[in-house]
């Protein structure tokens, strides 16, 4: 258990979200096929991808007894080959603002079963079981580093807060020495950039498992 100063949470998801939105809202609204960054992803698939990451998540904590073994038996698909095996899909039509309302829903829903959820509750995740602090902490790293594709790929600029980072790569990434800036760590510790003497990361995880 992470002391009360460095603890994240569902507040910290909603923040990071709001932060986010503000940041892409005035993007071209033809910039939105772009690639996303360094990803293969467009930024319109990007930040489906990040809604359907924070709604996911939320439905794991919807359960009583929540899976420990494997992903909950939604049905996936994909628009295109190569593009995100998503649930959530945004209806086209409705441009952005209707892309980033999706992401505010999403994003609040996580942030509000959180709050509601014991703190000795488990979940399943890929790199680990966890418990609703790990997840608020992936939820605030999905929603960082995914901003930042997005941001590259609109030529925007998106610059987090440090205290954010710092508590999320304290709560995530313990084994990742935070000798630069925080920012730029957790850029690294996500495979998206170099730091001096460390080169950029190939194959990279998090450790959410504090509470299994």
């Amino acid at each position: 258990m992470h002391s009360a100063n460095t603890a994240v949470d569902g507040e910290d998801v909603r923040r990071a979200v709001a932060l986010a939105i503000d940041a892409l809202r005035d993007a071209d609204p033809q910039g939105w096929e772009a690639k996303a960054g360094t990803l293969e992803w467009t930024c319109w698939e990007t930040l489906e991808h990040l809604a359907d990451d924070l709604f996911t998540y939320a439905a794991r904590f919807g359960l009583g007894e929540p899976p420990m073994s494997t992903l909950l038996p939604f049905r996936t698909s994909s628009d295109r080959s190569g593009g995100p095996a998503n649930v959530i899909f945004v209806d086209r039509a409705a441009g952005p603002e209707g892309l980033m309302t999706i992401l505010e829903a999403c994003g609040g829903l996580l942030a509000s079963v959180l709050r509601t959820t014991p703190s000795t509750t488990v979940a399943y995740h890929v790199f680990g079981p966890s418990d609703p602090e790990g997840f608020a902490a992936m939820g605030v790293v999905e929603t960082l580093v995914h901003t930042h594709d997005v941001a590259q790929g609109l030529n925007l600029e998106w610059s987090p807060p440090r205290e954010l980072c710092e508590r999320v790569l304290k709560t995530l990434f313990p084994h990742v020495a935070i000798d630069f800036d925080v920012w730029a760590v957790l850029l690294w510790a996500t495979g998206r950039t170099t730091l001096p003497d460390r080169p950029r990361l190939t194959e990279w995880r998090w450790y959410g498992t504090q509470g299994a």
